[in-house]
């Protein structure tokens, strides 16, 4: 069965900082969110311990490696962390972790009872 594709769903980007989708580029032509439109890549390392050259070709950014060649952006941030520079606006946010499971479960463990089903039994 034939299903068309629809506009807009054949391809996204994500923003290397935070993983929300992008909605604008940066001065590298890095597709980012709008909370880091001033931040930028650096230091990006290949596998083999080279520095790499951030390009732009048809299909988006890539990095070229001296000894290894063109890699995708895609893999090398696999390989690498992402840092903010320390001049972007963007705020770091801290989010706690609160697990409000954990607080039921120690009591409900302490009212459990076991209860044994039979397969004869009407009820279950």
């Amino acid at each position: 069965m034939y299903i068309p594709k629809k506009y807009g769903y054949s391809k996204k980007d994500y923003c290397p900082f935070c993983q929300k989708e992008a909605m604008t580029y940066n001065n590298q032509k890095v597709p980012v969110c709008s909370a880091h439109k001033t931040s930028t890549l650096q230091n990006m390392k290949c596998v083999c311990g080279k520095i790499l050259d951030l390009k732009n070709g048809k299909f988006g950014p890539f990095f070229s490696c001296l000894s290894c060649g063109n890699m995708s952006l895609k893999k090398i941030l696999e390989v690498n962390t992402v840092q903010e520079n320390q001049g972007s606006t963007v705020q770091n946010q801290s989010f706690q972790n609160k697990n409000s499971f954990s607080k039921s479960n120690d009591t409900t463990n302490k009212e459990r009872k076991e209860i044994t089903i039979r397969s004869d039994d009407p009820r279950y």
